[in-house]
């Protein structure tokens, strides 16, 4: 990447436990503490308190996986606990066919088949999404339960137990393996999250046209949350088996799933130490109804009228925790961490002011065309959104697209990035026909564009957005170098804390760090101010020498696209009005005409 003098005042120290060691060990110190704290309570509490305690972990684990699916990639997910009746059916089977490895690999085995089951149960979700895909997860939970009700556990009819690992038969030995499980599962969800799947769950939840657009498979970040929270929930029932040691039916009801999600929805269970707590209210609730002499069904009661808080509230219990920490933590480092505009942006903007009309060097302008488009024609119904567009964009220049609105410019840009794929025509990059091919294929090829709504997805960091769109290996001084040079808050900053200008700058930036080969930037400057607009203006300019890139510029403000863009295209009624250099297609009377109540911006 190529190297630039700092553009900003130096960044901040990083706290100590953001440091990218810290942040990588703490999780096992944690989950260390965690195990003594449950050994310490397994020899501590009375026998009936460590069944409760078993209870609570197991809840814990399967909301963990509702965290998984629902919190983390928005999608309803009502049949966790039949996935934990997979996982206790395996180990069931595994102990009446006395399996080899015992009752670890029975566990581990419940797992994996509970994960293949969740694929199958996910793949509605590649189409389906919301109250439809509810009533497609809670039919297979009433199909399961029927069908558990009519072959039940393996062993059950003939009183089987199932056998406990040796060195944890009794219930005190037993929830002390069932925290190592809890732990284990912990750390590999926590790292999960801050993974590239992590990253694309929480992408799919926020938007899945720029999921795909970062060349993200979208079917492949749904079926891996699925799978992934399936597991778990393989491995709550594995344990639940364990626990009573002659599992039946009754423990993995729909109404009892329905109530676990729920309890994820209210506690915020994306958040792994909500999930722990969403585990003990799952038990403490109906014990305290129990203590208090009230049917323990009114729990559901309970549990349904804090799911419809949180969901009307649009936040959960962890999460509001959360934001109250963090307002105090961005107050204090808002000025710090919200980088101002680079050092040099001020002279750059006083010369966007004096600047009329964007120039670029010659050889460039006579490059070989990185996209080519030859009569491409959207048409819906009667009605077409494009009529025979031809034109083409040299490598590593900057092509303005312009046009009334109603012109076709976002159905140009649907077209050509693949999201409308059935069009007249061809779209070539770099001489390669993209006809057939998904957005997140072509965003693979080096097709990369923002969108004009807010696309970037406040759960992750700064940091965590720009390394799922660049899909390549970065390091920290990249990011924070291409940061900085569009005056970006530093790469460990919270999206939620950051307006939604300045998002469009991290999209933006993020996208550069990608290696387009075209970059399309949908409106970039929208939701920005003044200053931070012209300083922009001076950045895209740069791009093309900086990083490579060919820039497709589609802008209202006449006064960015002439300082930017020195070649246009103007469509009309989905029609090529005009292409070429920026002064001949602005001075062309069609164009003016075109433009009516926007002549004065032309002269």
């Amino acid at each position: 990447m190529p190297h630039a003098e700092p553009l900003s005042p130096a960044r901040p120290s990083v706290p100590f436990l953001q440091r990218p060691v810290v942040r990588t060990v703490w999780p096992f110190v944690v989950g260390g503490l965690a195990i003594l704290v449950g050994l310490l309570l397994s020899n501590a509490l009375p026998g009936y308190f460590v069944y409760l305690a078993i209870s609570a972990v197991i809840a814990a684990i399967a909301i963990m996986g509702l965290g998984v699916v629902t919190g983390s990639a928005g999608m309803i997910a009502l049949c966790q606990l039949t996935f934990a009746a997979i996982g206790a059916w395996v180990v069931a089977l595994m102990n009446i066919w006395h399996a080899p490895g015992g009752f670890i690999v029975w566990l581990v085995l419940g797992a994996l088949v509970a994960g293949v089951a969740g694929v199958l149960v996910g793949l509605p979700a590649l189409r389906l999404r919301g109250v439809n895909l509810a009533v497609v997860t809670l039919g297979f939970a009433a199909a399961a339960d029927v069908t558990l009700v009519q072959i039940q556990f393996p062993g059950s009819a003939d009183a089987i137990s199932v056998d406990r690992p040796t060195l944890f038969a009794n219930d005190k030995k037993f929830f002390f393996l069932s925290i190592i499980v809890l732990v284990v599962c912990a750390l590999i969800v926590f790292f999960l999250q801050r993974s590239r799947w992590g990253a694309s769950w929480k992408a799919v939840a926020f938007s899945e046209r720029g999921t795909a657009a970062a060349g993200q498979s979208v079917q492949a970040a749904k079926l891996t949350a699925f799978a992934v929270s399936a597991a778990l929930g393989g491995v709550a029932g594995g344990l639940l088996a364990g626990q009573v040691q002659l599992p039946f039916a009754a423990s993995f009801t729909p109404l009892q799933s329905l109530a676990l999600y729920v309890l994820a929805i209210m506690s915020g269970a994306h958040l792994i130490d909500m999930a722990v707590f969403g585990g003990i209210l799952w038990v403490l609730v109906p014990e305290l109804l129990k203590r208090w002499h009230i049917p323990q069904d009114w729990g559901f009661v309970i549990f349904g009228v804090l799911g419809v808080q949180a969901l009307t509230s649009g936040t959960s219990l962890g999460q509001g925790i959360r934001n109250l920490i963090w307002k105090r933590q961005d107050r204090r480092t808002a000025n710090a961490e919200l980088t101002a505009l680079p050092a040099d942006a001020a002279d750059d903007a006083e010369e966007i002011r004096t600047t009329t009309t964007a120039t670029m060097d010659p050889a460039l302008l006579s490059g070989e065309p990185v996209l080519t488009v030859e009569h491409l024609t959207v048409q819906f119904g009667a009605l077409k959104a494009l009529d025979d567009v031809s034109f083409s964009v040299a490598e590593a220049s900057i092509m303005g697209l312009i046009g009334p609105n109603g012109a076709g410019k976002s159905t140009f840009v649907d077209a050509i990035s693949g999201f409308l794929p059935k069009h007249g025509g061809r779209v070539l990059l770099g001489g390669r026909d993209l006809a057939g091919l998904s957005p997140t294929r072509r965003a693979r090829l080096g097709l990369r564009r923002t969108f004009q709504q807010d696309r970037v997805p406040p759960l992750l960091t700064v940091g965590a957005y720009v390394r799922f769109v660049a899909r390549r290996r970065l390091s920290a001084a990249d990011i924070e170098e291409t940061l900085a040079f569009f005056g970006c808050p530093p790469a460990r900053s919270r999206l939620s804390s950051v307006d939604v200008g300045t998002r469009r700058l991290v999209e933006v930036a993020a996208a550069v760090l990608a290696g387009p080969r075209l970059l399309i930037l949908d409106e970039p400057a929208a939701g920005l101010s003044h200053d931070e607009h012209l300083a922009l203006a001076a950045r895209l300019r740069e791009l093309p020498q900086r990083y490579g890139v060919a820039l497709i510029i589609i802008e209202h403000d006449l006064d960015l696209v002439r300082s930017v863009c020195p070649m246009l295209t103007v469509l009309n009624f989905g029609r090529v009005l005009a292409t070429g250099p920026q002064d001949e297609v602005l001075a062309n009377p069609d164009v003016v005409k075109a433009y009516m109540g926007e002549t004065e911006l032309l002269s």
